[in-house]
């Protein structure tokens, strides 16, 4: 299971012009190549008047599956630096439409590769990038005379507080990013005096805009 990696938050639009030609931008997270199909014609529908809808995405824990579409833009012009930009940014499981409406100027090869780079960055902005960090959820069991201490060392540390559980004895739910479970084990043994069970309980995702 991967642990930390880059994607977009959620939809994201935007649009530029350049020499007249307006470029709308579409962007949406995928995790499987079906869902980046079924977005891609979702955008076509909304633009049949469009010059082109060309696509990109980038899809997997190895990134795995990569297409690229010029929709009759010149050969490796549109769809291949439009993955370029994905690619570079390091995100995975993202699709983007980028749809021109042509102005009557022609831009050039190289000229439609930084235009169709230039969307896409753009629409990247607009979807807000985000990176995904595998936590775990870690059962504390202790004795009711300890929750005191523990709850308020654990709200005033760097992991997260999801849920107390009162039963016969007390559970705490915490949150702990994966690689520090061995230290959090480590710091709820020494202030328990090694009072409390200590459990794994399931992982989970948490995500944190990057700036």
């Amino acid at each position: 299971m991967r642990e930390n990696y880059l994607t977009v938050k959620g939809y994201g639009e935007s649009e530029i012009v350049i020499s007249k030609s307006r470029f709308l931008t579409y962007i949406e997270r995928a995790e499987t190549e079906e869902d980046a199909l079924i977005f891609i014609e979702r955008i076509k529908k909304m633009h049949r008047q469009a010059t082109h809808n060309c696509s990109a995405y980038i899809i997997g824990e190895h990134d795995h599956i990569q297409k690229a579409n010029d929709d009759g833009e010149p050969s490796g012009t549109a769809g291949v630096p439009m993955l370029e930009v994905l690619k570079k940014q390091g995100l995975k499981d993202t699709v983007v439409v980028v749809t021109r409406y042509f102005g009557g100027i022609k831009l050039g090869g190289g000229g439609l590769i930084r235009a169709y780079g230039k969307a896409t960055t753009e629409g990247l902005l607009a979807a807000q990038v985000v990176e995904r960090k595998l936590h775990h959820s870690m059962k504390v069991a202790i004795d009711y005379t300890w929750l005191g201490k523990v709850e308020n060392e654990i709200r005033s540390s760097v992991y997260t507080l999801e849920e107390i559980r009162y039963l016969d004895g007390v559970e705490v739910i915490v949150s702990v990013l994966k690689e520090d479970e061995e230290v959090f084990r480590n710091w709820i043994t020494e202030i328990t005096n090694g009072q409390a069970i200590i459990s794994f309980e399931h992982a989970h995702f948490i995500e944190f805009n990057v700036k």
